[in-house]
């Protein structure tokens, strides 16, 4: 899978990409990650990526001339035109399904913004699909695409080291609820001991034990979902 993240700030990404799961995912070749900046499609000496919306207003909106042109030539450079994604709070809010989708890309640009917003004009030629990763406003899309990144990833066959990790997590294959807890040693701790179920061998016994807590800490902790979902079967 391949991500081209479309940024001003390309530098945040460098830490990013060299961590953890997704480094290794880059170094096997599971995954490759492209950052572009869109001020190299600028067009003035002052590299100018914003400027004052029409009507007036607070704050300072992204250009469409850069960022329209960053899109299309990113995009030309390889077989596969890609699937756009515009980080953005006005988006549909990111969730398992929405990441099950994506991960269904071979490839994914990430356009991310700042300041005030985009021109629309930006919509309207491009046409991305919006996402959001919740009800709130960030400095920019940058930290929205390494969310979109590390979710996707987690997808991709060969990037964990056991693949029922992605296929068992919270949401994920068509459930809408929680985990159940996880036990690792020591089977005691500070007067805290492991459910006796998880130590039987009894693999039914614990199926049924997981099933239930799951179910349990979804009604707990997550009682805005829809009732048939937080009872649907695991």
């Amino acid at each position: 899978m391949r991500f081209d993240v479309l940024t001003l700030f390309p530098e945040m990404f460098q830490g990013y990409l060299g961590q953890s799961l997704l480094r290794l995912a880059i170094e096997r070749g599971l995954v490759e990650a492209a950052l572009h900046n869109i001020r190299d499609w600028t067009r003035d000496k002052h590299h100018s990526v914003d400027d004052r919306p029409f009507g007036g207003g607070p704050g300072m909106v992204m250009k469409v001339e850069p960022v329209v042109e960053c899109v299309e030539d990113v995009r030309a450079r390889h077989p596969d035109p890609g699937h756009l994604v515009l980080l953005t709070p006005q988006g549909r809010r990111l969730d398992q399904p929405a990441v099950e989708r994506l991960a269904a890309h071979r490839r994914l640009l990430l356009l991310c913004g700042r300041y005030e917003g985009f021109d629309e004009r930006i919509r309207e030629i491009l046409e991305p699909e919006e996402i959001s990763i919740g009800d709130y406003v960030l400095n920019g899309g940058e930290v929205a695409a390494m969310v979109v990144i590390d979710a996707t990833i987690r997808l991709v066959p060969g990037v964990l080291g056991d693949e029922d990790s992605s296929r068992f997590d919270s949401f994920s294959g068509g459930r809408r609820g929680l985990e159940c807890a996880h036990y690792p040693r020591p089977r005691e701790y500070r007067g805290l001991t492991v459910p006796n179920v998880l130590l039987s061998g009894d693999h039914e016994a614990i199926a049924r034990w997981r099933e239930q807590d799951a179910r349990r800490r979804t009604e707990r902790r997550r009682p805005d979902l829809p009732a048939d979902e937080r009872s649907a079967e695991r």
